[in-house]
């Protein structure tokens, strides 16, 4: 694929040439290559700005929230508001996405971003102190958001050859989950410094960042031949019915289901912090619990290498998956502090290399005339079901304990998931 600035018409990459192998420390590493398509490390370097920045504005929501009415309550109800509008605009823009340029989507959704970025500058500095006007804000920018995150998802399969898709997909997420550790950490020692209005003006002159990146990327029309569509209720069902059709698919969504719902105890870290792991200090323990995963997901990324040229992809998908529950079944089962971060850090390493063949097999299994749609369902399925978990788990916990809920939901991800590896051929035969 011809990735220059010129190129208007980029057609599916062509398979990379074959290299020698990597030596050394280097097979460890993570596999770079993607970065050497100047398209992609266009759109990755704008992540790289951006995942911090958009960290900043997740910390400095609820924070206002909680400065104006003294209630978790109201916190909790803000994230809410957020959640239905990026659920409907995410199946929506996956449609959209599908039938339009997606470097021009791309430019309209990360220039929406930016403009409600400012707008919360402008209600914070002005000293407005108005909860509705916060939430109708997030509820915007969470549309846009929605609309955003499948034409970027999609756009990557247009840009890098199949066989790169596992590192391409490596390096992205390893740059969003260093920026939820680096971004709340940011916030936390920028706040007392230059105040909280400043965290929503840094995010969107970030965000200006991104759009001259995005800008910057080739056009991405629909491939010739395609059917031209419109973006409406039908075009979403058939996505629906689309996966339904294609059990590999629908399979890496099944698997991301069970790993999020049954096996993410983030809502009892609070409980676990105060009861199981207060004599090392609550403060301590909840930083530490809540940071353990996106750490370990990092280190996953950087150790890339061992992994992202694996062409097995539904095997991998399901050890991690299987990895990730027996991880958090030690996380339950621990009474120690450090070991019990240690579990959470495997866990996250097994997040990461799900999420790295999850993602290549949807924009590997799926045609590019489907993959909006794809990338649609994706992120309502990796926004919704860590928040279903929350439910799941608090009830767990007030009824069994803690501990017995965290290790029971584990060993509940683990016989799942094997269950359907077993009974469902089609993922585990996947491989490209």
């Amino acid at each position: 694929m011809d990735t220059s600035e010129s190129s208007t018409e980029p057609q599916s990459p062509a398979p990379a040439a074959e290299e020698a192998p990597r030596r050394g420390w280097r097979r460890w590493a993570m596999d770079t290559r993607p970065l050497r398509i100047p398209a992609y490390r266009r759109l990755w370097s704008s992540t790289i700005v951006t995942a911090v920045g958009s960290q900043l504005t997740a910390v400095a929501v609820p924070k206002q929230i909680y400065d104006i009415t003294g209630s978790s309550a109201w916190v909790g109800a803000a994230s809410l508001a957020g959640l239905l509008p990026l659920i409907v605009f995410a199946l929506w823009g996956g449609a959209v996405a599908d039938s339009m340029d997606r470097r021009k989507l791309l430019l309209i959704t990360n220039s929406g971003i930016a403009v409600t970025s400012l707008l919360f500058w402008l209600q914070a500095v002005t000293g407005l102190e108005s909860v509705a006007a916060l939430m109708v804000l997030l509820a915007v920018q969470q549309a846009f958001w929605g609309l955003n995150a499948p034409a970027r998802n999609a756009s990557i399969a247009r840009l890098v050859p199949e066989g790169q898709l596992p590192a391409a997909n490596a390096l992205g997420s390893t740059v969003m989950q260093t920026g939820q550790v680096v971004g709340p950490l940011l916030a936390g020692a920028l706040i007392p410094v230059i105040g909280l209005p400043e965290l929503y003006l840094i995010d969107a002159l970030a965000l200006c960042v991104t759009v001259w990146a995005v800008y910057k990327l080739p056009s991405l029309p629909p491939l010739a031949g395609a059917a031209t569509r419109r973006a409406g209720v039908r075009e979403i069902a058939e996505g629906f019915r689309y996966i339904s059709m294609h059990k590999v698919l629908l399979l890496s969504f099944l698997a991301d289901i069970i790993a999020m719902v049954f096996g993410m105890p983030r809502a009892l870290f609070p409980q676990l912090a105060a009861e199981t792991y207060g004599s090392y200090g609550e403060g301590l323990a909840l930083g530490l619990l809540f940071a353990a995963i996106p750490i370990g997901a990092v280190l996953g990324g950087l150790f890339s290498g061992t992994f992202s040229r694996a062409r097995r992809h539904g095997p991998m998908v399901i050890g991690a998956v299987v990895a990730w529950g027996l991880a958090i079944t030690g996380f339950g089962l621990s009474g120690n502090l450090w070991i019990a971060a240690a579990f959470l850090a495997l866990a996250g390493v097994a997040d990461m290399v799900s999420m790295v063949f999850r993602g290549a097999i949807l924009l590997s299994a799926a045609t590019d005339e489907m993959r909006g749609r794809m990338q649609g369902v994706f992120t309502v399925v990796v926004a919704g079901g860590p928040r279903l978990a929350d439910v799941l788990h608090g009830t767990a916990g007030s009824a069994f304990g803690p501990r017995a809920a965290v290790a029971g939901g584990g060993l509940l991800v683990v016989t799942v998931m094997l269950g359907l590896a077993l009974a469902m051929p089609a993922l585990r035969r996947y491989r490209v």
